[in-house]
């Protein structure tokens, strides 16, 4: 079970022992992510993220560092979402101090040499255009520019190639003293660790993380679609790539875990609707699946596929057909208990290894202030019902509330056009 606590340098902490075990897995999350940036310094925390990996004052360059977390096997990285920043380390548990020495080093002692950032630039930039030559990678973000449409929400996480040739050491280091501080901070430890050590570690090794006042969400964002978009991204491909959102649920509202299960049945595994119908039968793709995107506020419904472009009107006309017989149609009971075994055998697959266990811990403290057993969840998933999946169904599929993003040899939206106006929800 874990225990949540509250540290000397304002932050708090999750923590869970598992003395099974034969290692620790150290998270630090921020409350700031790319919702948080302006125009000009969108890609800023991406930035920052890179930048803690290139040295301190008692380990001055990246090589020392890494270097030093090889040499005890350890399994770490960071990571940059829309609403908050990770960096994690696991290690062997007799590893466990130098894990907390060196992940502290690096957020409370690097040094954002002049030198490090010059040179990081040219590292982010071959990693936007990565994201943006790959369409299975770039869809997702051009499916956000469409729902989250003239807010912070609708930002790139990396952000664009000028803003990365423009940042300045002077605002990187600004934004971190904003942002990177204890009451904006929580931490997560899990493995084979007492509580009471934990929590003196972090004490410990943390020190020098600042108080200063908790920052919030800096502009809750709700939808005003009121018509379908469409955004179509001209490239040379061979296959098409789909996406179709609508704007859906927070973690936080009561439909929300009504909505993931809709998504598992419409195409949440290779049994589900989706997958059987515009794949099995009928040849038309490779993948294709739905899911739910959340953030803090906010969040949407994503159907995804690659598709053949010879059949991508048919491909679509039977994508939309099975969301009008969701919406009209009694989904089958067995239907519905297997997309609940198969989510709570996911939930616990998932949750055997620490680190991701210990990152659903925390977005879960995150995004609705406290954490839920499994045993909880499970009652939870059990509760919802063939009436609340259609519902929820009629709530989110609403054509005027489509956004519709295309990847592919396309050089205007006027066959995308069409074909939403001609298969109508």
């Amino acid at each position: 079970m874990q225990k949540i606590v509250k540290l000397k340098n304002g932050a708090q902490a999750i923590i869970a022992e598992r003395p099974a075990v034969k290692s620790v897995a150290l998270l630090v999350m921020f409350r700031v992510g790319s919702r948080y940036e302006s125009q000009e310094l969108n890609g800023i925390s991406h930035f920052l993220e890179h930048l803690f990996f290139k040295g301190t004052k008692k380990r001055p360059n990246t090589f020392i560092l890494t270097q030093e977390l090889d040499k005890i096997g350890a399994n770490y990285n960071a990571f940059t979402s829309k609403d908050f920043t990770g960096y994690y380390i696991k290690v062997a548990q007799e590893q466990v101090h130098t894990a907390f020495d060196i992940l502290a080093d690096m957020l409370t002692n690097s040094l954002f040499a002049a030198e490090e950032i010059k040179r990081e630039r040219g590292v982010i930039i071959e990693e936007i255009r990565m994201y943006r030559d790959n369409p299975i990678m770039y869809i997702d973000d051009l499916i956000e520019q469409s729902v989250y449409q003239g807010h912070s929400l609708a930002n790139d996480i990396a952000g664009p190639e000028k803003n990365i040739r423009q940042m300045t050491r002077k605002k990187i280091i600004n934004y971190q003293r904003q942002y990177y501080h204890g009451s904006n901070t929580i931490f997560g430890v899990v493995g084979h660790i007492k509580k009471e050590q934990a929590v003196k570690m972090l004490n410990q090794y943390f020190s020098g993380l600042r108080r200063n006042k908790k920052i919030t969400v800096n502009s809750p964002w709700q939808t005003t679609q009121k018509q379908p978009r469409l955004l179509v991204d001209y490239k040379k491909t061979k296959q098409s790539q789909l996406s179709l959102a609508w704007p859906s649920f927070s973690r936080k509202h009561p439909d929300y875990l009504a909505s993931v299960l809709l998504a598992l049945i419409l195409g949440g595994n290779m049994s589900s609707r989706l997958f059987i119908n515009i794949r099995e039968r009928h040849g038309l793709c490779y993948s294709i699946n739905s899911s739910v995107a959340d953030h803090q506020d906010n969040g949407y419904f994503e159907i995804r596929a690659g598709l053949n472009q010879d059949k991508i009107e048919l491909a679509y006309q039977l994508i939309i057909q099975e969301l009008k017989k969701i919406k009209t149609e009694s989904i089958p009971i067995a239907e519905i208990n297997k997309a609940k075994t198969y989510w709570q055998g996911k939930l616990a697959l998932q949750w055997e290894d620490s680190l991701d266990y210990l990152h659903w811990l925390m977005k879960q403290y995150l995004d609705l202030g406290q954490t839920m057993e499994f045993s909880d969840l499970k009652k939870k998933i059990n509760s919802i019902t063939a009436a609340d999946i259609q519902r929820v169904a009629n709530y989110i599929f609403q054509q005027q509330r489509l956004n519709l993003a295309v990847i592919g040899p396309y050089r205007t939206k006027k066959y995308f056009n069409n074909l939403i106006n001609k298969a109508r929800l």
